[in-house]
């Protein structure tokens, strides 16, 4: 590709303009020099034949305006040097002028035909040479790791094919504005420019502001999926007007780098997304770990701790107290570390359902009860549907959904305010809601309380570990439902799931 490039530059410059009349001048008198000594033994016919060999030659290796040139000088030539009288432009036979006429028709249509078989041959060339180019340019922008890389690779190209300075615009979701990739010292960006390219899809193009020095050309990057963003290019000042055909070759190279833009865009998300896994999959056995290592422990600490209430004789007040305290610890640690083995099983998918058709009814009842003076301090008001279909579900694992859900809502609740629990059919499924009339969610961070080890900013100063709402999350949406938070509009939270109906099995009445 380098070297095709530099032997077209070769050639451009060693024909010049001025250079291709001087030739085409010395072809015609060479003509002429050589068809004097056969003016004896040839007839004029046949020395017009050597004139429109000439012009044929001039026009496929020098173009049309050398040819035109080489037609005209013929038909004067031939007049002088070989028309009767000889050396003047006087001709005493009024056929000649015909000859003339026809020499010269002849020839200009000659030239015209060569010089179109040899511009097309010229632009062929070019394309071909263009298309591998841009072939090798795909080449090495499928090779490429960083987007740097490309920036890098594309001002090369530019720079090489067209002479002209270029840079990448991609979109940043944390600014506004589009940031440069690779953008030369030389090179401004008009951002109005870029950004009408990239929301509209389009090439745009202000030629007023190149002499500023701005890139005056911004092309989208468009992608399968999406425009990815835009690519600016400044021309040098001695370069033509961009034709169609370099439009067209900018069109294809900013394909090229869309499509290397958005497969980086992709590599990086499969990265992201595989670290993502393998961070998760380590923390699940880490925590599945700690809470078999755990748990033996603990649960042998409570005992210990019941059995100090059982010596003989009876241990001070104040040791009982002490007993007491440490039988409650003991028995939050394991909660906590239950919370953790059931948060790995979760996560790793161990969890059978054990799916039975039952009543709502009777898991919430089973939840309160189990609950017990955890809802001391806070009425419980229960409202469920009359109409509330039987549902298939894990009746413990839906228990334990709810005694989370209910237990956040007692913790965080003002004493002695009221908490609800609803239940009414929402089209194919049912919703359960616990609403509240605590401070509610931190609005920023309401797409995050279901995941694990994170928790609101006002829960700052409650004991807890942040898995509660994780847990309920991976049960409900193994049950096929979703769970979600809100604020209330008269303050407080409501978090509700949902359960979907199915088809019950029909029960039937059973005879008197």
């Amino acid at each position: 590709m380098e070297n095709n490039s530099a032997l077209l530059a070769s050639q451009a410059e060693r024909i010049t303009p001025l250079r291709a009349q001087v030739l085409t001048v010395l072809a015609c008198i060479g003509t002429t020099a050589l068809a004097t000594p056969l003016l004896g033994y040839l007839d004029l016919a046949n020395i017009v034949m050597l004139f429109l060999l000439t012009v044929l030659l001039v026009a496929v290796k020098l173009g049309r305006n050398a040819a035109i040139v080489a037609s005209v000088l013929s038909v004067l030539l031939f007049d002088i040097f070989f028309v009767p009288p000889r050396f003047s432009l006087a001709v005493s036979n009024i056929q000649y002028l015909v000859t003339f006429a026809v020499m010269l028709v002849t020839a200009l249509i000659t030239a015209h035909l060569a010089a179109g078989l040899r511009q097309r041959a010229e632009e062929s060339q070019r394309r071909e040479q263009q298309t591998q180019a841009l072939y090798q340019l795909a080449r090495q922008l499928a090779g490429t790791l960083t987007i740097e890389q490309v920036g890098e690779i594309v001002q090369a190209f530019l720079a090489q094919q067209l002479a002209a300075q270029s840079a990448i615009l991609l979109p940043d979701e944390r600014a506004p504005a589009l940031q440069a990739i690779a953008l030369p010292d030389t090179l401004l960006i008009e951002s109005h420019l870029a950004q009408v390219a990239l929301t509209s899809g389009q090439l745009v193009r202000s030629d007023e502001i190149a002499s500023l020095g701005y890139a005056p050309l911004y092309l989208p990057l468009r992608a399968s999926m999406r425009i990815r963003g835009v690519l600016a290019v400044r021309f040098a000042e001695t370069s033509p007007e961009p034709s169609a055909e370099t439009t067209s070759l900018l069109e294809a190279l900013a394909s090229l780098i869309a499509v290397a833009v958005e497969r980086l865009h992709y590599v990086d998300v499969a990265q992201a997304s595989e670290v993502r896994m393998l961070t998760e999959r380590l923390r699940s056995s880490i925590l599945s770990a700690l809470s078999h290592d755990l748990r033996t422990p603990l649960t042998a600490l409570v005992g210990l701790a019941d059995s100090l209430f059982l010596v003989k004789p009876v241990l001070p007040p104040t040791a009982l107290e002490t007993a007491q305290a440490l039988h409650e610890q003991a028995e939050r640690l394991a909660g906590l570390v239950g919370n953790l083995l059931d948060m790995a099983r979760l996560n790793a998918g161990q969890v059978t359902l054990r799916r039975e058709w039952q009543p709502l009814e009777e898991v919430v009842g089973a939840s309160i009860k189990l609950l017990g003076s955890a809802l001391a301090g806070h009425p419980l008001k229960v409202d469920l549907a009359r109409d509330l279909p039987l549902l298939e579900f894990d009746a413990v694992l839906i228990e334990r959904v709810l005694c989370n859900l209910l237990e956040n809502a007692a913790k965080y609740a003002p004493s002695g305010s009221t908490i609800d629990l609803q239940a009414q059919v929402r089209g194919e499924a049912v919703e359960i809601g616990i609403l509240d009339r605590g401070p509610g969610f931190p609005a920023q961070q309401r797409d995050e309380l279901f995941e694990m080890f994170v928790r609101g900013a006002s829960e700052s100063g409650k004991p807890g570990t942040g898995l509660g709402l994780a847990i309920c999350k991976a049960i409900v949406e193994a049950h096929g439902g979703r769970i979600a938070a809100e604020n209330r509009p008269d303050g407080g939270a409501c978090v509700s799931f949902t359960l979907p109906r199915g088809i019950p099995p029909i029960v039937e009445e059973e005879l008197p």
